[in-house]
């Protein structure tokens, strides 16, 4: 949201969710004479930046004999409405609010009340579809804080709470697989056995028989969470320390089930002890590893984290409560779950402040605005992260954060400074031996080669990468390998060998409940282009799911391809709308890609 907030009337209330409505202290406002001022204000609102009244007036009285006039008089009525003559000025426009103005889109939480509930706008097109993705997006962004949310009280021990939020991400959004976890999770804490084993048997026939995806034991595990504790302790806290370092050993050694059960009786251990700070550091480090070692683990995963955090902030073990703050940030992140996940990154900055903690936050930092095609703002923070990586010696850190750089570089187009940072990535790997992470920027290495015009080089880093992924099995590094055998095959100009590849990416991808949102975007989008490209029967089947998954996680170049890609099919206002959706992003590839909009 872009405005400017001054002095104004005190108490005011903007409700743009459900049926919109201003009011003053509790009491409802005259409102606005036409939809249209409801529209103008909704975009001003939502708006990353002040745009122009010229846009403003074709986006929303393109069928006006004057659409400037049109104009004027709305934003005449806007400021009536908002009782201010400076509520909106200049060219480009700037909203200016009252101090003691809210405005409920901006801190959303509700899974209640859709975005101008129940208005349409058929003679602006174009307002429409931006309309349809700002609803999708809050949407997500209502259903991530419930998410949240229902976590948190699951790990506090509030099973009545929990279960009821959880069963209304499930009523919403039934084939969400992580929705369906926490539910089967929350059953199965709550001793009732049954209704977990009833919830887990329909939604895997659900998910097979709308998605023809077979569920992985994610959520069978949630089934019998209580069933399957570690043996009893006898509370010694030096032998919890030492489980403790026993299990970092054995994940280090690239033992992860031994190590991760290891740690669990750690965690009993420690809890037995009464030693809290103890406890939160096993907890912690089970949770990372539930999350970076296995897949499909994600949600077991911010649960042990969950629990960290509480016991670390009762105890003021505030490194502790800064890792379970970034991981836990890591896992929104992944999940597309951005409104949650800024609110962990910015807990666990100001707990990182002045540690060596802060370079591993800074990088996901960065991966987070990356994903949602903040590409300026993401480069400042990776390379920050690098730097101070470099100077806490943490090469793998390093790695990580230049990976990112070198996909940022890789989407703008600018192929030596994306080959640069993966180069640099994949010696800091190869030092460490970090065999886990390399498919990650082989694949995009290899991308970036095949971009500039270098086949053979590429085939040979796939050959390497896919068969390591393979091993790893790892869906998402796997999805990346296949996605880039179906590039070189297009390259090649073997359409069906590309098709057979992005199909299969992306059923990759889709095998565990936790894949990575973006890469999941990915893969969608290279299938979409080549089924539109080819007019193949199932492409606007493969386009709907790209849109609906892009503006639910917020991906907002996903989204802008995704309008293109409609466009193609026949949607003529999709073109506009990804035309004014990619006015915000700072991406010359992106805008290569966007033909003229006709007159």
């Amino acid at each position: 949201m872009h405005h400017r907030r001054s002095g104004g009337s005190p108490g005011v209330a903007i409700h743009l969710l459900g049926r919109p409505r201003i009011e003053r202290d509790g009491v409802p406002l005259a409102p606005p004479r036409g939809r249209k001022t409801w529209a103008l204000l909704t975009y001003l609102v939502l708006s990353e930046r002040s745009p122009p009244r010229t846009r403003v007036a074709s986006l929303l009285f393109s069928e006006a004999a004057d659409p400037l006039g049109a104009l004027r008089w709305t934003l005449a009525d806007l400021r009536r409405t908002l009782g201010s003559p400076d509520a909106v000025q200049g060219d480009p426009l700037e909203l200016r609010l009252g101090a003691d103005v809210s405005v409920d889109v901006t801190g959303a939480a509700v899974l209640d009340g859709e975005l101008l509930e129940g208005m349409t706008f058929p003679s602006s097109p174009v307002f429409d579809a931006w309309l349809g993705v700002m609803r999708r997006s809050l949407g997500g962004a209502a259903r991530a804080l419930a998410h949240h949310e229902a976590v948190a009280q699951l790990a506090a021990g509030n099973l009545d709470g929990a279960t009821e939020l959880a069963t209304e991400l499930v009523t919403r959004d039934p084939l969400d697989q992580p929705g369906q976890e926490l539910l089967i999770r929350c059953l199965a804490r709550s001793g009732r056995q049954a209704d977990a084993s009833r919830q887990l048997a329909e939604c895997e026939a659900l998910l097979i028989g709308e998605l023809g995806i077979t569920p992985g034991p994610e959520l069978r595990l949630a089934a019998r969470e209580p069933l399957a504790r570690p043996g009893a302790a006898v509370g010694d806290a030096e032998a919890a320390l030492a489980q403790l370092e026993a299990g970092e050993a054995a994940l280090e050694a690239g033992a992860v089930e031994p190590g991760i059960e290891i740690l669990r009786r750690a965690c009993a251990e420690a809890a037995a002890a009464g030693d809290a700070g103890l406890e939160s550091r096993a907890l912690v480090t089970l949770g990372s590893a539930l999350v970076h070692a296995l897949r499909g683990r994600d949600e077991e995963g911010a649960l042990r984290l969950h629990e960290a955090l509480r016991l670390a902030d009762g105890c003021g073990e505030r490194h502790t409560a800064a890792v379970a703050c970034r991981e836990l940030g890591y896992i929104d992140t992944q999940a597309g779950r951005n409104a949650s996940a800024g609110r962990w990154l910015s807990r666990a900055t100001e707990l990182s402040e002045g540690n060596d903690e802060l370079c591993a936050v800074l990088g996901v930092r960065g991966m987070a605005l990356s994903d949602r095609a903040y590409y300026g703002g993401a480069l400042e923070l990776l390379h920050k992260s690098v730097a101070r990586a470099d100077r806490c010696h943490r090469r793998r850190q390093a790695a990580w954060s230049l990976s990112l750089v070198g996909r940022a570089h890789l989407l703008r187009g600018d192929l030596a400074l994306a080959t640069t940072a993966l180069d640099e990535s994949l010696v800091l790997v190869a030092a460490e031996r970090w065999t886990a992470f390399r498919p990650w920027p082989e694949a995009l290495r290899a991308e970036a080669s095949l971009l500039g015009g270098r086949r053979d080089e590429a085939a040979n880093a796939l050959d390497r990468t896919f068969r390591l992924a393979c091993r790893l099995g790892d869906p998402c590094w796997e999805a990346m390998s296949v996605r880039l055998a179906g590039l070189i095959a297009l390259d090649a100009g073997d359409v069906t060998t590309a098709r057979d590849g992005f199909a299969d990416a992306v059923v990759r991808v889709t095998r565990v409940s936790d894949a990575y949102a973006w890469v999941h975007a990915y893969v969608l989008d290279s299938a979409a282009a080549l089924a539109v490209r080819t007019e193949a029967s199932d492409a606007a089947q493969i386009v709907e799911r790209l849109t609906a998954l892009a503006e639910r996680c917020g991906l907002r170049e996903m989204v802008v391809r995704a309008h293109l890609h409609r466009a193609q099919l026949g949607h003529a206002e999709s073109l506009e709308a990804a035309h004014l959706l990619a006015a915000d992003i700072d991406n010359p590839a992106l805008a290569s890609l966007l033909p003229p909009v006709p007159a």
